[in-house]
């Protein structure tokens, strides 16, 4: 069954920084190029009722294309060290059809 896995998220760099665009592009290369990644989209909040500013969405065939996903090493370096050091706060959802 099909995984939509989704992230929200603020960082710590300022709206509209070189530093928040770096970011921003660097994860699309970094997490588009896993094998099993597919539909990838980034969005920006709109809405003043939450206080994070961004989603990494994407969708996994099954179970085990998301696990490898989260193994992979581009995956593993990513989060060590882009996504700790630069994220202030998120939030992670992972859903599937009902």
């Amino acid at each position: 069954m099909p995984i939509r896995h989704t992230v929200v998220f603020r960082l710590v760099h300022p709206a509209g920084s070189a530093a928040e665009r770096e970011f921003l592009a660097d994860a699309e290369a970094a997490l588009t190029s896993i094998p099993g990644v597919e539909e990838f989209g980034i969005s920006r909040q709109v809405s003043p009722k939450s206080d994070l500013a961004y989603q990494f969405a994407m969708t996994f065939a099954d179970q085990r294309a998301y696990q490898a996903y989260n193994d992979h090493p581009a995956h593993v370096s990513f989060v060590a060290d882009r996504w700790v050091p630069e994220v202030a706060a998120f939030q992670e959802y992972d859903f599937t059809e009902v």
